[in-house]
């Protein structure tokens, strides 16, 4: 089923300006630069340790561009897309089919680079309301090309996704779909004192869906928030970025046992985003 969290989509209006302000907070160039001829879409992708952090701005017409336009317009940048990865496409449709969903058949696509006309191309299954939420998700499955992993620069670069906040009003749904219909491991379900709330912790490819239940008596709904970002020192993080123009806050104690943490105030194209050291 589903074995990694395969990327990040954030909506931006301006792909160059985004990309050099992500330049400035993971200290590392973009991977690729590219687009999706067929959806109206150009993207700049950040590649870590476990996952990839794509851009994504309009440039024509097409499914994607509309995508992107509409979250542009109802709430600004920001992070707008989690997708799922998997190692047999077919596989999963047929799970999923078998948990009673209405799933259609997988579709494929590619991306050219610019910069040196490099193809990939992955097949995708686009999930239906039911099992999305009210998150922008599908499940990809890479068919051909890889992209680069850039090596670490320095202590102070990004190494991997920490962490990932979504909201849900709906901690049981959620669950259902996620662990029983998606088999992502649930690492734990607790109430978490600091903020009186429900949280659940899901793992997969060295990082942490951390889920928040906010109860209400609405549809249940779930909203990707924000992410922490993993550094070997955040000292030297701090201070690089500092030194790059970044507004980021002082470093406390995180409140995870062993962690210290600090906020990025700018720079970040409306992605609520946390820095954090495992000391």
């Amino acid at each position: 089923m589903i074995s990694t969290l395969d990327h990040l989509i954030i909506a931006v209006d301006d792909l160059d300006k985004a990309e050099e302000d992500y330049l400035k907070i993971f200290g590392a160039k973009p991977v690729w630069k590219g687009e999706h001829e067929e959806l109206g879409t150009t993207n700049s992708l950040f590649n870590f340790q476990n996952t990839y952090f794509e851009l994504l701005s309009a440039s024509s017409d097409g499914l994607g561009a509309m995508l992107v336009q509409h979250a542009l317009k109802e709430s600004g940048e920001g992070l707008i897309g989690m997708v799922l990865g998997t190692d047999n496409i077919e596989q999963t449709t047929q799970s999923l089919k078998d948990h009673s969903f209405l799933i259609n058949e997988p579709g494929e696509g590619m991306g050219t680079n610019f910069k040196n006309d490099d193809v990939r191309k992955w097949k995708n299954l686009f999930l239906p309301p039911e099992l999305t939420r009210g998150i922008f998700s599908f499940i990809i499955q890479h068919t051909h090309g890889t992209l680069p992993i850039p090596k670490i620069q320095n202590s102070s670069t990004i190494n991997k996704l920490d962490h990932l906040v979504i909201n849900t009003n709906d901690a049981d749904g959620f669950i259902d779909i996620y662990k029983d219909a998606f088999g992502i491991r649930l690492a734990l379900d607790k109430h978490i004192k600091h903020w009186n709330k429900r949280m659940l912790f899901f793992r997969l490819n060295q990082t942490t869906l951390e889920v928040v239940e906010k109860k209400d008596n609405l549809e249940p709904k779930d909203s990707l928030w924000g992410l922490a970002w993993d550094v070997a020192s955040i000292d030297d993080a701090h201070k690089r970025l500092s030194n790059e123009g970044v507004d980021i806050s002082s470093i406390t104690d995180g409140i995870k046992e062993n962690t210290r943490v600090a906020t990025i105030k700018s720079h970040t194209h409306g992605v609520p985003t946390l820095l954090i050291e495992h000391t």
